[in-house]
């Protein structure tokens, strides 16, 4: 079929998992029965050997659009033609209202008559595994992996499937308003139980809607701008775990930053800071039950590494460490993108910053949401001790470079937020306070304007003697640092704007001048860090310039309003997808933005 543009991809979720679909009605990634489980498709890294579960028309004139029902994560993929209109309603009920895993697709023709393909190709295991093909009707198959992760998964229809070489396969044809539907479910049973099967469908679905309806519902964000903004929240629920409250970077692995190169990650985990600066985008919009969750999920982990010197940079799910990275060698990777990653291994590196973001949450949701607990607060204290024995270290920090540490200033930065967001907990809640931290703050402030301030070039660098900004300095106000008129940072701002900005897009840093990350291949621009640069510009005072550049930079999303992490020379979306980075990026960027809009416009108002 070949590999359709990531941009092309609608997701669906049930706050375990996620699903992409493509504009063609093929589901070509999902890790099954949770986000960091083996795929069982995962065609978009493998067009050949990883496995869809596909339904289309027949019909050679067919014109493909997507939508997503307003202010929910059920998805509409509709095909026209001038034979006929149909289109497949994608849903997964979420955990909160089912107790089963399932995907279910309704497709329904609206106008004419559609003769559709189904083609259902699990490929266990990372398609590493074979399986069984077991048929309990003419609507019920059963697919069993051989593998060692013992997957069994059930296809149930309403019309009638047949098994060619272990995969299911399926041709029906549909009249206006006739439907036909698909439940694709996690068993650890081999039977299913009796019940109406196209009744709990529909309740689903309806269900399902009205969930997703009442979750937006509770945002209060009433702004410019809310379908943007409720669509990226959503995304961002749909990252949430709902069993354990920890949130994964993105929902896919080993989407490349660059077509045939190297640089192909596994984001299906919980980075402290990706998941903390999550946290900040959601308690702005309100939602402080999943800053909760996720408060809670940080307290069990700070008590799972008891034994460890410092908290980890990242973790599965559930809370776990060891994320050993692995490559599939039987895979292509998407359009020959070699090596397709599984695990991560930068969950061994040292980056300081994270104890930045993480205390900064934790401030947020203690001031915005509820009380931290007593014994929370002491787990907190021994990173903070930890952290000031050894905040001068070199590091590899936010992007995770694997050429060398270095000592980086957004490192430094997020630990003088660390000293100081503990030190404002302490306060608030009364809270003795370790003296020695105010010195190590105090100390790392003098340090950022001495060490990695550079008088010629009139702009805090990315270390000490480096020739080149880094597009992470754009924090530095937002994490009030230092103040967003400040005359070095608005000469700071120029400098990122000259070396790293084209038009509205930003670039990480200068890979000729930068610290060397180990790899050779380039990347386009960082959608969050477009964000970030919007925010910077509206703090500024600089509304014109920010509005023009955000509205542009929204123009970038894809027909769904959703982003990778990044964007290539021709626009096209690159990495993992959706990144919850982006989206919170777009969320902060929009929430202030709007703020500064209204109050200039309350200031030149005549009463």
């Amino acid at each position: 079929m070949g590999y359709q543009p990531i941009e092309n991809y609608g997701i669906i979720g049930d706050l375990n998992t996620i699903a992409l679909i493509g504009l063609n009605g093929s589901i070509d990634f999902m890790c099954f029965p949770s986000f960091d489980s083996p795929s069982i498709f995962a065609a978009i890294l493998d067009d050949e050997k990883g496995g869809r579960f596909q339904i289309s028309p027949l019909f050679d004139d067919v014109k493909a659009k997507q939508l997503y029902l307003p202010d929910t994560n059920v998805l509409l993929t509709r095909f026209l033609s001038s034979k006929g209109v149909g289109e497949i309603t994608d849903l997964m009920p979420v955990e909160e209202l089912y107790n089963g895993k399932e995907l279910i697709r309704r497709v329904t023709t609206v106008r004419g008559e559609v003769c559709y393909q189904l083609r259902c190709m699990p490929r266990f295991n990372y398609g590493r595994s074979s399986h069984q093909t077991e048929v309990i009707s003419e609507n019920e198959i059963l697919f069993s992996s051989n593998g060692e992760d013992k997957t069994v998964i059930r296809l149930k229809s309403s019309v009638p499937l047949q098994i060619k070489d272990g995969d299911v396969v399926s041709e029906f044809t549909l009249s206006a308003t006739e439907k036909a539907d698909f439940q694709l479910e996690h068993v650890d049973k081999r039977h299913s139980g009796e019940r109406d099967f196209e009744a709990f469908i529909t309740e689903s679905l309806f269900q399902t809607v009205n969930y997703w309806k009442n979750w937006v519902a509770q945002s209060k964000y009433q702004g410019r701008w809310m379908e943007i903004v409720n669509r990226s929240a959503l995304v961002l629920k749909l990252l949430t775990s709902y069993n354990y409250g920890s949130i994964v970077a993105a929902p896919t692995f080993s989407l490349p930053e660059t077509i045939g190169g190297q640089r192909n990650w596994d984001y299906r985990y919980t980075w402290i800071r990706d998941a903390s600066f999550t946290v900040y985008a959601l308690i702005r919009l309100g939602y402080t039950k999943e800053a909760g969750d996720f408060m809670n999920w940080v307290e069990k982990s700070c008590l799972d590494i008891k034994g460890q010197k410092q908290i980890g940079i990242m973790y599965s799910i559930d809370g776990q460490r060891q994320l050993n990275e692995l490559k599939l060698d039987h895979f292509e990777g998407y359009k020959g993108s070699k090596p397709v990653r599984i695990g991560n291994n930068a969950y061994s590196q040292l980056q300081l910053d994270i104890y930045g973001e993480l205390m900064d949450s934790v401030y947020l949701y203690n001031k915005y949401g509820s009380p931290i607990a007593y014994d929370f607060w002491k787990n907190l204290e021994k990173q903070i001790d930890w952290l000031s024995d050894h905040w001068k270290q070199p590091d590899k920090s936010i992007w995770e470079i694997r050429g060398g540490d270095k000592n980086f200033l957004y490192s430094r930065l997020l630990c003088w937020v660390a000293f100081d967001r503990a030190i404002k907990i302490a306060a608030a809640r009364s809270f003795p306070v370790n003296e020695q931290w105010k010195k190590e703050r105090d100390t790392i402030y003098n340090s950022i304007y001495t060490d990695f301030w550079d008088e010629k070039k009139r702009a805090f660098m990315q270390f000490p003697g480096s020739e080149t900004v880094d597009a992470s300095t754009l924090l530095m106000p937002l994490i009030r640092f230092i103040s967003p008129k400040d005359p070095r940072w608005l000469s700071t701002l120029h400098r990122i704007e000259k070396e790293l900005v084209s038009d509205s897009l930003v670039y990480r840093y200068r890979y000729d001048l930068a610290a060397p990350d180990g790899l050779f291949s380039h990347e386009g621009t960082f959608s969050m860090c477009t964000f970030w640069y919007v925010e910077c510009l509206s703090r500024s005072g600089q509304l014109e310039k920010a509005r023009f550049y955000f509205e542009k930079m929204l123009g970038y999303a894809n027909h769904l309003g959703l982003y990778s992490e990044q964007l290539g020379y021709q626009g096209e979306h690159l990495g993992n997808f959706p990144q919850a980075f982006t989206h919170m990026g777009l969320i902060s960027a929009a929430y202030n933005l709007n703020k500064q809009l209204n109050d200039s416009r309350n200031k030149n108002v005549n009463y």
